[in-house]
């Protein structure tokens, strides 16, 4: 790596202010942005994001609710992959400068990891000029607001075969040590007739249908499987630009895991239409971020409180037979302002007396925990409510992990996971502890599942089935 190369980012002035005030200023006003969309509370732990990269004033809100994440992380190095838009150089290629600058001032490079890298394929060095892009630039003034003090490894990927890598996730997984995170850099689906690709009309309803397009391929990117997140752009045709990025983080997150899988979690997401009023020319912005699932996991006075939250909320209704699930006391506990997929579960004498919940994380834990309280206990129609006179009932709050699209079954753990089957319309939910209660296979758990969702076991072998895993915290 050259030892005194200072590289002056050419995007200064143009895809984002070229003075340290009105770039600060601008920074200040997307943090709150995203504040606002996404809520105060930020989970700690993740090893990975995936970034949006366009002009700041676009996707700037919705990249700051990974930059928020680490602000609070403040981790010391930061892996930025990236690629070039206009065709890049295969492999995995690290520029030879040794800092950045900005108007914010300079980023410096982390030149003995960049050299350690660079030792062996898929990793090499470059020229900054034959790679400088926007995907890996428009990173540092977010990242100098939220960690000045980390040093990054930019990272420009190129055309990779599965084996090539396949050796580079297992290298950079070995970097992943607390400290350093991954960040991915990509904009999500480029739509209208500058992109060519016009799918649909540019109605009323595009922008349903640019989330649905999106959504299906950030499912395809939570299974963590390559393959399915390719083939899911393949079939789409979703013009996803940073794909080889994602696919490396990807690879690389998989090769983190051991018994403690990863999840995908998605932080925010936005079109350009949405901002722009432009129905015609629309580009997607995706945060990502990828937990450990123990970093998921509530402490011990949070779960305290959880419970205590439902048992308030079930005796408040008891004793004067009206209805106030909101209203309650705040319970002070931080990380109740985590927006998590929720079910409550009732038992009354060892059986059951209801369970609802929901598996989206719209709510806070702290309002979802009373309203589905109050919903397992008088809206699950396969029970009669329950009334003022009912004793003895029994509380279970099961915290969900976000759910992961699997390719098949033989991603299913019995006694560790639950499932969602969606088939033929319709779709089953099962928690991951009603497998031990009832003593099941995994084969007994599917049958289970296809009957809940009334379909024919054979749907598992239908290509048009999905079907996620998770995992649940119960708090009893």
């Amino acid at each position: 790596m050259a030892e005194s190369a200072m590289h002056a980012s050419p995007y200064s002035g143009t895809w984002y202010p070229g003075s340290p005030e009105a770039l600060s200023a601008l920074l200040e006003d997307l943090w709150r942005s995203s504040e606002s969309r996404t809520g105060s509370y930020l989970t700690p732990g993740a090893r990975a994001f995936v970034a949006p990269h366009a002009g700041l004033v676009y996707s700037g809100t919705v990249a700051a609710a990974v930059y928020r994440h680490l602000e609070a992380a403040q981790p010391e190095r930061v892996l930025v992959a990236g690629f070039s838009h206009r065709g890049g150089l295969p492999g995995i290629q690290i520029p030879e400068v040794d800092a950045y600058s900005t108007p914010l001032g300079t980023v410096r490079v982390d030149i003995p990891l960049a050299r350690k890298l660079v030792r062996s394929a898929p990793f090499g060095k470059a020229a900054e000029a034959d790679l400088c892009d926007h995907s890996v630039e428009i990173q540092l003034p977010l990242l100098q607001k939220a960690a000045p003090a980390a040093r990054i490894v930019p990272l420009y990927v190129g055309h990779l075969s599965p084996e090539a890598r396949s050796e580079a996730a297992k290298r950079l997984a070995d970097t992943l040590a607390p400290g350093t995170v991954l960040v991915a850099s990509s904009d999500f689906t480029h739509y209208g007739s500058g992109f060519r690709f016009k799918p649909f009309p540019a109605d009323g309803m595009a922008t349903a249908r640019l989330h649905d397009l999106d959504n299906e391929v950030i499912e395809a990117a939570g299974s963590l499987s390559v393959e399915m997140f390719l083939d899911t752009l393949r079939r789409t045709g979703a013009t996803v630009c940073g794909y080889d990025p994602i696919s490396l983080l990807l690879a690389t997150m998989r090769e983190t895991e051991g018994e403690d899988e990863v999840y995908q979690e998605t932080l925010d997401y936005q079109t350009s239409a949405e901002i722009t009023g432009d129905l015609h020319s629309s580009v997607s912005y995706a945060a990502l971020a990828y937990f450990p699932y123990r970093a998921l996991e509530l402490g011990v006075d949070a779960q305290a409180a959880v419970l205590r939250l439902a048992r308030q909320t079930l005796e408040a209704y008891l004793s004067t037979g009206r209805r106030r699930a909101a209203g309650l006391l705040p319970s002070g506990v931080p990380s109740l302002a985590r927006r998590a997929g929720l079910f409550v579960t009732l038992h009354q004498d060892g059986k059951l007396r209801g369970c609802l919940g929901r598996t989206e994380a719209i709510q806070s834990l702290e309002r979802a925990v009373p309203e589905l309280t109050m919903s397992a206990a008088l809206e699950d129609a396969r029970f009669e409510p329950v009334s003022t006179s009912d004793t003895g009932l029994e509380i279970d709050v099961s915290v969900l992990s976000p759910l992961k699209l699997v390719p098949s079954r033989d991603s299913f753990r019995v006694n560790t996971h639950g499932a969602l089957l969606r088939a033929k319309g319709r779709h089953g939910l099962l928690l991951p502890q009603v497998a031990p209660e009832w003593n099941w296979t995994s084969d007994e758990f599917f049958r289970a599942l296809a009957l809940k969702a009334g379909v024919k076991a054979e749907v598992y072998s239908d290509p048009a089935t999905r079907l996620y895993v998770f995992r649940a915290q119960v708090i009893r």
